[in-house]
């Protein structure tokens, strides 16, 4: 007879959404110019749950992108369809700079970069 494994903890109090889920879910989100997820961009600074409430910390690859509004609106988006979130609140933050840098190395690979 085997034992099983559990998975490694990954849930929140009951009802809630955990941190995994809402970065899985912001793995949709793409900028809509480089057609890369905010993730892999490194766009992605942080996510905090609070009970119902979802904070996500994340810049812009500058402050004059014209995508800036259009992302953000997804963020909201995928975030607040998951299942135990009523609020999503998105932080656009400038520090620390966003540069290539930040891109995930696989990523910054297939751009040749």
């Amino acid at each position: 007879m085997s034992e099983e494994s559990s998975p490694p903890e990954t849930s929140s109090p009951a009802g809630a959404v955990s941190e995994e889920q809402v970065r899985l879910a912001l793995r949709r989100v793409k900028d809509p110019d480089l057609h890369l997820n905010i993730v892999d961009l490194g766009l992605l600074y942080g996510v905090r749950v609070d009970g119902s409430t979802v904070n996500v910390d994340m810049t812009l690859t500058s402050p004059a992108c014209p995508s800036g509004p259009e992302i953000v609106q997804s963020v909201e988006r995928e975030v607040g369809a998951l299942e135990g979130v009523e609020n999503v609140k998105t932080n656009i933050v400038w520090t620390p700079f966003w540069t290539p840098d930040k891109i995930e190395p696989r990523v910054r690979a297939y751009l040749g970069l």
